[in-house]
């Protein structure tokens, strides 16, 4: 584990393996807490030379547009290195928000993080 990001109602494990970011969400993803970490996260692709960002929404309790702001900047941000983000563990509080955004259109949707690991590295890292 590189970090706990603690915020105002989200706890953001953070985990890096070669190019994988890996961001476990636990609360909420708003307005209050997307501020820093859009700014930490951003900093992490770059200093750690990520090509793929792996968010697990599994104990995501709230996400909203910031939120949804939050993952269309790093999907721009990773797409200009010709990276990707994939959201794995939706749940059924988030998943239609996910949908009606649009994010799964720019975002790979995976059941869980393993299963994307398995993809991207050929087994699971963390």
């Amino acid at each position: 584990m590189l970090s706990v990001i603690e915020y105002m109602g989200l706890s953001v494990g953070v985990y890096v393996k070669k190019d994988i970011l890996i961001l476990r969400l636990k609360g909420e993803l708003d307005d209050v807490s997307v501020s820093d970490l859009r700014m930490r996260v951003s900093r992490y692709i770059e200093d750690y030379k990520i090509m793929h960002l792996v968010v697990n929404m599994k104990e995501l309790s709230f996400l909203d547009s910031s939120g949804i702001g939050f993952i269309i900047g790093r999907y721009h941000q990773l797409k200009r290195k010709n990276g990707d983000i994939t959201i794995s563990n939706l749940n059924e509080k988030v998943e239609r928000l996910i949908y009606i955004s649009g994010l799964a259109k720019i975002c790979t949707i995976r059941e869980t993080e393993e299963a994307v690991l398995l993809t991207l590295g050929g087994k699971s890292y963390v």
